[in-house]
């Protein structure tokens, strides 16, 4: 897809990590070279939506293994098949987005310094009972999709125009103030299928990752959840405690934090509602775009 391709380069700072466009070893790039190769004769390859940084991140995810890195590109292609994924894309419609958002916030709201797109989820405010509801586990995962998808298609192409460079992974706070054992337990399951969504259809998509209030007896969930990740996702993540606002804000500039997570940005319609970023300016706009002058859109999915 044409809105994944890489900007042009502005930053006159910018260095690409290794394993991206740019910063490739030989072997790397050979790898690459057959790995495209090896769709394009296997009918798995497209050219609108497999463009290198996207063939990149499934060969990063399985440390530039062709054999392993072709099985998990296969395997993802198939499943969006099977789950429908262009047609959630096309189609799909969570209308019950401003009720879920009482009893379970998730939302993108503005960048870090890096110009990651920031991702909060608040499930310290979640309320099982009324989120059932009035909305099922089949549509929160359609939903988590969807967002995935504009992720990738919309609000990294804002973000690495704004910053004049690829922007290729999220920052991600999640909050888990007044969670308790048994509340995580009740979303045990959607919890753990998110996970496994992340990891194996949309991977490689993960910067920077604070756990917040963790609250005591965290240990025994984190001991469960360790096991459903890969170790280098395990290595993004910092568990903090309620002492956790001069950590954010060394990643995040407090104009785009939340006020209620320490930082000072109060959005007219709430932040969870706002859908602060880039990705709501005309793209001819978003160019040279301010970290801190991220703009309020109409509520999403």
């Amino acid at each position: 897809m044409t809105s994944t391709q890489s900007p042009i380069v502005t930053d006159p700072n910018y260095k690409p990590l290794p394993g991206r466009i740019g910063n490739l070893t030989i072997p790397q790039q050979h790898t690459l070279e057959k790995f495209k190769k090896a769709l394009e004769e296997e009918g798995w390859y497209d050219a609108e939506r497999h463009d290198d940084a996207t063939l990149l991140r499934f060969l990063r995810a399985r440390k530039f293994d062709l054999e392993k890195a072709l099985a998990m590109f296969i395997a993802n292609e198939k499943w969006r098949k099977e789950f429908g994924v262009d047609e959630i894309v096309k189609s799909f419609d969570f209308k019950e987005k401003q009720e879920v958002d009482k009893f379970y916030p998730q939302y993108y709201h503005k960048m870090d310094k890096d110009g990651r797109p920031i991702y909060i989820e608040r499930l310290g405010q979640l309320n099982v009972n009324e989120l059932w509801k009035i909305t099922t586990q089949d549509r929160l995962i359609k939903r988590l999709v969807l967002e995935y998808e504009k992720f990738l298609t919309e609000r990294l192409p804002a973000c690495s125009r704004a910053v004049g460079h690829p922007v290729e992974t999220s920052c991600t706070i999640l909050d888990l103030k007044g969670v308790g054992i048994k509340q995580f337990f009740d979303v045990k399951g959607s919890v753990q299928k998110a996970s496994e969504i992340g990891q194996d259809r949309y991977p490689e998509c993960m910067g920077k990752f604070y756990i917040i209030n963790a609250p005591w007896g965290f240990s025994t969930v984190w001991s469960l959840v360790k096991g459903w990740l890969d170790p280098v996702t395990v290595a993004k993540i910092s568990i903090l405690g309620s002492s956790y606002q001069k950590d954010l804000l060394a990643q995040i500039p407090e104009e785009n934090l939340p006020h209620d997570l320490g930082g000072k940005c109060r959005c007219a319609q709430g932040c969870s509602l706002s859908d602060a970023g880039p990705w709501n300016l005309p793209i001819e706009k978003q160019q040279g775009v301010s970290i801190g002058d991220a703009k309020e859109g109409q509520p999403t999915v």
